[in-house]
């Protein structure tokens, strides 16, 4: 059985840092490919960032790069998402992601190829 748990949502206020977590138990963690996604009130779940097995391919949603950073330490089973100058428009419940085995190009963006799910995380960040 495999269980995915956030952790690290809260408040802050725009133009600030929070740094999500991810664990992810059941088979070795570094042969899971993990994704974050995020829901905003009325919205549908979208993608945010995504890393390869490895760590050595990362995949971002064009509103977050350069802004946000997907890694993963396979060591500490641990995936993390720094997100930086944060803004209102990011308020939302983050949910970390993981599929056991290797994604290729479009599919790191595609909700339906994850087999786990996170409860979520909410982030809020004021004006």
């Amino acid at each position: 059985q495999v269980h995915v748990v956030e952790s690290g949502g809260g408040w802050v206020q725009a133009g600030g840092s929070l740094q999500l977590s991810c664990a992810a138990s059941g088979r070795p963690f570094s042969t899971y490919t993990m994704g974050w996604f995020r829901q905003a009130p009325g919205k549908e779940r979208e993608f945010v960032a995504a890393i390869s097995r490895s760590g050595g391919s990362t995949y971002y949603a064009d509103s977050v790069e350069e802004r946000f950073v997907v890694s993963r330490d396979n060591a500490k089973n641990t995936v993390y998402l720094q997100m930086s100058s944060l803004k209102p428009e990011d308020t939302a419940v983050y949910y970390c992601a993981a599929v056991w085995g290797p994604l290729g190009g479009s599919d790191y963006y595609t909700e339906s190829e994850y087999d786990y799910w996170g409860p979520g995380t909410q982030v809020t960040v004021s004006s």
